[in-house]
């Protein structure tokens, strides 16, 4: 007879009512807890719950120490599963809780390491390089992607140009065919943002000519909204340059002086506090919330300790969980954006008749999240233990040290956009299905939840935190060995997602509905 502790988890042994299969558990299997037989009454798949004692009808079922679901009468070993349970989402809010966040222990200015990083005119640091070639609208998207590859494959090399980390476009399918006011103002800002990222050194800026984000549209944003970047800034227009074709072959003329100007920088040892972290989930399973998540939270609250900055958005992914989050902030105002945020989020999917409860994915609930609150209580320690420094709106870039919360749908595609143009140089994004995600400008990092996805996407994959299910490694070892590894990017180290290619970028706007 298997001990239990051998194909399962338990999370809060001293609480917690169910336990995670780390592998297929068959039904009829008996297993030894503590000092009990438990017989699984069903076949529980991996990364799915089955009952550790039994839970009587109308009482709540237990992870994490936190209740996510309410029995409809659970037997010993019988798995937890829609027909066993139901849904329950905490209502507590900040006026009806204590705030309790943990002061860190912060390291002394002259312990802070230091990455090799760009230094920019205007003080921000970078830690990429790039040239960046960036359409106004849809309308110029393929120019700019023609231009940015055909650069890449004639133009530009490492060699030629070693302190350049390529020409990147910044293709999106907004800017026009669009009612005037959000989605126009959400690309123009989030463009902008882009344009001025301190991981971009240089950029060529192009419009069709007559779409509602035109360039004159663009430079009379950028002039009101942004500080002067202190770096250069080419344009084009496709209608005045004769076309397609003319306008690629101008912009292959115009790159090798951007690319001159770029190659200029180099990195110079700068302290880790200027380093801004996003972290992201995608593709999530029941052991992203046992494994990799937390040991991005340690890695965070790392980064956080040596004075630097950590941004975690995925507001549908706090419902259910947004309570324990607004106890560690650091004021009642900060709480009260916390639940602001959900409250407002929760109002724009209820506009066209959705609700946060439709996250999860089909495949977050193949991988054992049933339900959103399992799915935030795992999501939400990404954030690891810091105070709560403040909430960011969409496209509102960072101004404080400390934990932030961005507010911003879980979308992988449009989520890890939006955390690099709040300020992120670098995003940390975990997953236990697989996702080969990138960014335009900024490097993603890569942590499975578990050892099998990790050998299936290992060229994909950076870091693999399943050595913590395999009992090989503690949360706090795996967050050690991540925290290294930010600095090693910072610095320069490549990840998969950039040997790839993959540079995604998508802009949200809130006239549609995400999750």
């Amino acid at each position: 007879m298997a001990n239990l502790l051998s194909v399962a988890l338990v999370v809060e042994p001293e609480i917690d009512n169910v336990a995670v299969a780390k592998t297929d558990i068959a039904a009829g299997a008996k297993l030894s807890y503590v000092d009990s037989t438990i017989e699984v009454l069903g076949d529980v798949p991996m990364g799915h719950r089955f009952a550790i004692g039994p839970v009587a009808e109308g009482q709540n079922i237990l992870q994490y120490g936190q209740p996510f679901g309410v029995s409809n009468g659970l037997s010993v070993g019988q798995p937890v599963t829609d027909q066993s349970m139901n849904t329950i989402i905490p209502a507590d809010r900040p006026g009806n809780i204590d705030l309790v966040a943990d002061p860190l222990n912060y390291l002394r200015p002259a312990d802070i390491p230091t990455v090799d990083a760009f230094l920019r005119d205007d003080g921000g640091v970078g830690i990429r390089n790039w040239v960046a070639v960036i359409p106004t609208s849809m309308c110029s998207a393929h120019e700019a992607l023609m231009i940015s590859m055909q650069a890449e494959n004639s133009i530009w090399s490492r060699e030629a140009y070693p302190n350049v980390d390529g020409v990147t476009a910044v293709c999106h399918t907004k800017g026009c065919g669009c009612p005037d006011g959000g989605s126009i103002t959400a690309t123009l800002t989030m463009l902008a943002r882009y344009m001025n990222h301190p991981n971009v050194a240089a950029a060529l800026v192009i419009e069709l000519g007559c779409e509602k984000t035109d360039l004159a549209t663009f430079e009379d944003f950028v002039k009101k909204h942004l500080e002067p970047m202190g770096k250069p800034v080419e344009t084009l227009s496709v209608q005045q340059a004769g076309g397609t074709q003319a306008t690629i072959e101008q912009g292959l003329k115009i790159l090798p002086g951007l690319l001159e100007s770029a190659n200029q920088s180099s990195r110079e040892p700068l302290p880790l506090s200027e380093v801004i972290l996003g972290t992201k989930c995608g593709g999530s399973d029941a052991f992203s919330g046992l494994s990799a998540n937390p040991a991005v939270g340690h890695a965070s609250d790392r980064l956080v300790e040596a004075g630097g900055t950590s941004i975690i958005t995925e507001v549908p992914e706090f419902f259910g969980a947004e309570h324990l989050f607004a106890k560690r902030a650091a004021n009642a105002d900060v709480a009260a954006n916390v639940t602001a945020a959900m409250d407002r989020f929760s109002d724009y999917t209820a506009r066209v008749g959705h609700s946060m409860s439709e996250n999860p994915s089909p495949g977050n609930k193949a991988g054992g999240l049933i339900n959103i609150t399992i799915k935030s209580l795992g999501a939400l320690a990404k954030s690891g233990t810091a105070p709560v420094t403040g909430v960011l709106d969409y496209g509102e870039p960072v101004t404080d040290k400390g934990l932030h919360l961005l507010y911003c749908p879980s979308y992988d595609q449009e989520s890890t956009p939006a955390l690099v143009a709040s300020g992120a140089q670098l995003v940390v994004f975990t997953t236990g299905r697989g996702t080969g995600i990138g960014n335009a400008i900024a490097p993603v990092i890569k942590v499975a939840s578990n050892t099998p996805l990790n050998g299936r996407m290992s060229a994909d994959m950076d870091l693999n935190a399943g050595t913590v299910i395999d009992g090989e490694e503690t949360i706090k070892e795996v967050g050690d060995r991540l925290f290294g590894l930010i600095k090693e990017v910072a610095s320069g180290k490549q990840v998969a997602a950039e040997v790839g290619k993959h540079r995604e970028f998508v802009i949200w706007s809130e006239e549609g509905v995400s999750l």
